[in-house]
């Protein structure tokens, strides 16, 4: 099972240095999702971070950054939004529709199922799905190792997304709650936590 990192949706002075911590500690596929910020400072902070890294950073948005920085693909959050014409290289998608999963996974490389539960970041984003859903779409075929769990994803419910099949799961605000960015500057706990969920997914 993978695990994926989201980063948190707003810049903060710390980012650069947990980010390449988290690296340096066996980070494999981080995605940059910065929603409706300007690209400079996306620019910004993938400057900060050392460049063997850049091939594991997933970008959303601001897609001209995948060929500039040689990152390692780009995401598509809008399942109604076809690739960008010209495009080639990997990419990604989420899909918030059972329906559209088998579809999706011809073509992206892998597919986020969004809203398993209600998100912990973005407060209004709540769960799409009930657990018998989840199992049928499972029985179905649709869940596995192309689709990632997305959508309050945290240590206590990983089991979960390994018990219906999915090939990943991707970890936004229980990783980023432990960091205050007004008031902290110590990180260890992002960095022991981040330990803690990759014992989870083996």
């Amino acid at each position: 099972m993978k695990l994926v990192i989201m980063t948190k949706s707003t810049f903060f002075v710390e980012e650069d240095k947990i980010l390449a911590t988290l690296f340096d500690e066996g980070m494999n596929d981080l995605h940059l999702f910065k929603p409706g910020s300007s690209p400079m400072f996306s620019e910004r902070l993938l400057t900060l971070l050392p460049e063997h890294y850049h091939k594991r950073i997933t970008v959303h948005e601001h897609y001209y950054l995948k060929s500039e920085y040689n990152l390692a693909g780009i995401h598509i959050d809008d399942e109604n939004n076809s690739v960008p014409e010209g495009y080639k290289g990997n990419y990604s998608r989420s899909c918030t529709n059972l329906e559209l999963l088998k579809e999706m996974k011809r073509k992206a490389k892998y597919v986020f199922l969004k809203n398993i539960f209600d998100c912990i970041e973005f407060k209004e984003e709540r769960s799409n799905f009930n657990m018998q859903q989840l199992e049928e779409a499972a029985n179905r075929g649709l869940i596995d190792k192309h689709v990632y769990a997305l959508g309050g994803m945290s240590i206590d419910n990983i089991h979960l997304a390994k018990e219906l099949g999915f090939g990943g799961v991707v970890i936004c605000g229980d990783l980023w709650n432990r960091f205050n960015i007004h008031k902290q500057v110590d990180y260890k706990e992002v960095i022991t936590h981040f330990e803690r969920l990759r014992n989870a997914i083996e």
